[in-house]
């Protein structure tokens, strides 16, 4: 059974976001978002303190106080809104794009920043001087606001446990010259409604297949798919594991993923020789001796295999999709993809995202 996230793990979560020191524990993506919303209200409410100081010279306080937050309420609406039609509308920002941003969940992110903008510049106001206009909107925003800071907080959750080696969203990865194919491969396995659902990237070294795994793998767990992700080394030594979630330090392990990727499985050129082959791959699968759960697992599970390079002769695509349909994979569930370097783009940002985390 594949895991989901319950309230139980979100009230655990908040509670180690909340009490505790970052600095000896590290910073988590849930932490960060608190933060961030934080930050969001404190910008609705400092300007608008400032601004009830300077308009009271001149106003009546509950005047004061209600048009300094409707001033900064609207200055976030104009920027919020500049901010997120400009690549919109913007003819050259769409065209740079080969995988279009998910807009949607952009716009609700920004009303999801405005709200928190709003909150803070309505409580300024009622501290300052109170109206019943801005108790009344304050109330409103607080129940609209209930939605969006649940979703978010977790998704943040789907997003930090598969453990990603950067931040990176499908639209960030860019090759100008990727075939039409390609790109309907990478968009049936992110449409996929079943689960058993195989990739393989193929490709050379900073052609870009860990950027791609890592940007496709994103937007699943953004839409609430429980994910993996882990080096084909780690994997091995998974392979040995007892499923037991109770003494593991993680909402679920790779048994209970519903994407796993699989990275590193071999490096590609410059290396000519791959490390590791199917056969070999499939006989550290069969260390389980009492049963077959390891290809149950796999066969299914949506997985990204990211191995080294395919050409003709070596035939590498189609001997490991030889080896899932020996352990009752069904044919057209397997997808193939095979990245060229046709520019440095993608491998750049990879190396660059590799850095700074």
């Amino acid at each position: 059974m594949k895991k989901v996230i319950t309230g139980k793990d979100i009230i655990r979560q908040l509670k180690a976001d909340l009490i505790g020191k970052d600095s000896y524990r590290g910073v988590t993506l849930t932490y960060t978002w608190l933060a961030n919303q934080f930050g969001h209200f404190s910008l609705g409410f400092i300007p608008t303190f400032v601004g009830y100081l300077i308009l009271k010279r001149h106003l009546p306080e509950q005047q004061a106080s209600l048009y300094a937050a409707l001033a900064v309420s609207l200055f976030w609406l104009t920027f919020e809104i500049f901010n997120f039609l400009g690549p919109l509308l913007s003819r050259k920002s769409r065209s740079s794009y080969i995988f279009q941003p998910a807009w949607g969940n952009i716009a609700f992110d920004t009303v999801t920043d405005l709200m928190y903008f709003w909150s803070g510049a309505f409580m300024a106001s009622i501290l300052c001087a109170y109206t019943t206009t801005a108790m009344a909107v304050l109330a409103v925003l607080t129940l609209l606001v209930l939605y969006p800071a649940y979703y978010w907080y977790l998704t943040k959750m789907y997003l930090q446990v598969p453990s990603y080696p950067f931040q990176f969203r499908l639209s960030q990865w860019s090759t100008k010259h990727i075939p039409d194919e390609n790109i309907a491969l990478v968009r049936r396995f992110l449409d996929n409604k079943d689960q058993g659902m195989h990739l393989f990237l193929f490709g050379p070294k900073r052609s870009g297949k860990t950027s791609l795994s890592v940007a496709i793998a994103t937007e699943m767990s953004i839409r609430h798919h429980s994910a993996v992700y882990t080096s084909a080394m780690k994997l091995y030594c998974m392979f040995f594991e007892h499923d037991d979630d109770s003494a593991a330090n993680v909402l679920w392990t790779w048994r209970k993923a519903s994407i796993l990727v699989i990275d590193d499985i071999n490096p590609g050129d410059p290396i000519k020789e791959d490390i590791i082959s199917p056969e070999r791959f499939l006989s550290f699968v069969d260390t389980f001796s009492t049963n077959d759960i390891n290809r149950t697992v796999l066969r299914q599970t949506n997985v990204i295999w990211v191995l080294g390079d395919d050409d003709a002769s070596r035939k590498l695509s189609e001997r490991w999709q030889d080896m899932l349909t020996g352990i009752g994979v069904e044919k057209e569930k397997l997808l193939s993809l095979n990245l060229q370097l046709y520019n440095e783009a993608p491998a750049k940002a990879e190396y660059d995202l590799r850095m700074q985390s």
